[in-house]
């Protein structure tokens, strides 16, 4: 199961080697393990063997204002990082093909929830917010993603890779469509109850607007029927309870 990437779209921006060498080289590193094991396992192992390629949405690129990614949907990824995640997956799809390796990929929506690495906007937003650090915003801030809470990701992956069919691609969303200066506002309104300031009357005082970020896409969002109605999955979270379960963690484990 392929979930190790460099993932920060900033950081691809500003230095995109390190996404090539993960992202594209590292893939290819692991096909060819996961190919050598598999011509040489014994039939019982190859019947059980699966290469799980977890991807993002952002290899689609951007949407419009109606409309949802498919599975179908062409590929036009806009940042160094999204180029990389696309270019991983078109490795897959070849080594499936090409040498019958027994491969699966999934493109999700934007992970959130306990643990995660402070650089991505939700714990960056949080930590920044009880350290009373300015919360930048990009442009207008008006950008849509879709948000999935990470422990729905993770029983859609464990669905996948126990009861998917070889050669699929599964979509994961979590159905929650946010613009990021709403995710900030939430994120303000339910610290300014969990964790009044002493300094300020709300952390929305804290919103910074800048310049937005070259390329960045206007609106994610991800048709997930396919994996639904052949899986049986569909998320547990709404961005409500799943935001303020993430909260509570960052709350009690802070990074100062």
């Amino acid at each position: 199961m392929n979930l190790a990437a460099e993932s920060h779209v900033d950081r691809s921006i500003e230095s995109p080697d390190a996404f090539i060498q993960s992202n594209i080289i590292g893939t290819y590193n692991l096909l060819e393990t996961s190919r050598s094991y598999y011509k040489n396992a014994t039939d019982l192992l190859k019947n059980k063997f699966r290469f799980i390629h977890i991807s993002t949405d952002e290899v689609f690129g951007s949407l419009g204002d109606s409309g949802f990614f498919e599975e179908s949907t062409a590929y036009d990824p806009s940042s160094p990082y999204s180029a990389s995640k696309a270019s991983s997956d078109h490795l897959v799809r070849a080594w499936h093909r090409t040498y019958g390796l027994p491969a699966i990929i999934t493109n999700c929506s934007n992970n959130y929830g306990p643990y995660q690495f402070p650089e991505k906007i939700i714990p960056l937003m949080i930590n920044n917010a009880i350290n009373h650090k300015p919360l930048t915003i990009y442009g207008d801030g008006l950008q849509i993603r879709d948000w999935l809470y990470v422990d729905d990701h993770v029983k859609a992956l464990y669905l996948i890779a126990t009861n998917g069919n070889i050669g699929e691609t599964y979509n994961i969303g979590g159905r929650n469509e946010k613009t990021n200066i709403d995710v900030v506002n939430t994120i303000c309104k339910i610290l300014d109850k969990t964790l009044p300031s002493k300094h300020i009357r709300s952390y929305v005082e804290l919103i910074t607007y800048v310049q937005d970020r070259p390329g960045h896409d206007r609106r994610y969002a991800i048709n997930a029927n396919k994996i639904q109605n052949m899986l049986g999955w569909s998320p547990a979270e709404t961005f409500e309870t799943g935001i303020t379960k993430t909260i509570n963690w960052y709350l009690n484990n802070s990074v100062k």
